[in-house]
């Protein structure tokens, strides 16, 4: 542990000037996914670091050991990131056996160091699915979802004069069904989890979100055709009902979302 002094801090809602706050370190050994490239094959390789401080984030410990790395002359780890607020789902990390890492709720940026013990060896390897290749060591191509959004299509709107934002009644409880539906961050964490490597929490989150709307009615029967035959076209596995997509989803997507999807599909076809 290690003393640092701050001029206040309040306790109890009383202010305390120059309190003594103990910062805790813990030392931890990584076991990392190395690989070169997509044609390449990979391996872990092991690494120790020293004085992690359990306020840092997840990827704050790893911009440490690249620091290390540097300092060494050895090749960084390659890893996604960006907005590093739980917002954009850039930073997609299997954390000892589990999308994201042992916290809930949170996606991998959010995680913090205080979720590990002092000398634990932490595996880190990179999502494991046939349609998200690995492009380097921990990064991986998931531009197969942003085809199946494609495959959705547009939605349809009259241009012209600004209409009134509340020409279109729409109830609360469909709002907020459709705004959770819009909540997922296409992470992956769900193609990741699920054994068969399945994407329908995610193309079903998609759907929903536009088919829970009137603006999303029009184009309907094809998106829910189109990005299913995508789905498919690109590798992904079958829903078996297993739940474990929701249950590492760090946006608490619903499987429930799953079953619109298919009633949306078979209306589709239905139609042809």
């Amino acid at each position: 542990m290690s003393l640092f002094t701050v001029n206040n801090v309040i306790i109890n809602h009383k202010v305390i000037p120059n309190k003594i706050v103990m910062e805790k370190s813990i030392n931890i050994t990584l076991k990392i996914w190395r690989q070169a490239g997509p044609k390449f094959k990979g391996s872990f390789e092991t690494y120790k670091l020293e004085n992690i401080s359990t306020d840092s984030s997840f990827l704050e410990m790893i911009d440490e050991l690249n620091e290390q790395l540097i300092t060494e002359r050895k090749e960084p780890i390659a890893f996604d990131h960006d907005c590093r607020e739980g917002i954009c789902g850039m930073c997609s990390l299997y954390i000892n056996g589990q999308p994201h890492g042992p916290d809930g709720e949170i996606t991998t940026c959010q995680l913090h160091m205080r979720n590990f013990k002092d000398g634990q060896t932490i595996t880190v390897e990179p999502w494991r699915s046939a349609a998200f290749p690995v492009i380097k060591d921990l990064m991986v191509d998931r531009g197969a979802f942003d085809k199946i959004i494609q495959a959705g299509g547009f939605v349809s709107v009259n241009t012209g004069g600004i209409p009134d934002g509340n020409s279109i009644a729409i109830g609360k409880d469909i709002a907020d069904e459709a705004m959770d539906a819009a909540s997922c961050i296409g992470c992956g964490a769900c193609v990741a989890t699920c054994k068969n490597g399945s994407a329908m929490l995610f193309v079903s989150a998609k759907v929903s979100q536009l088919a829970l709307l009137p603006q999303g009615k029009v184009e309907a029967a094809h998106r829910a055709k189109a990005m299913v035959a995508k789905m498919d076209e690109l590798g992904f596995g079958n829903c078996t009902n297993t739940g474990a997509c929701e249950s590492e989803c760090p946006k608490n997507v619903s499987i429930s979302h799953i079953a619109r999807l298919n009633r949306e599909f078979l209306v589709a076809k239905f139609k042809d």
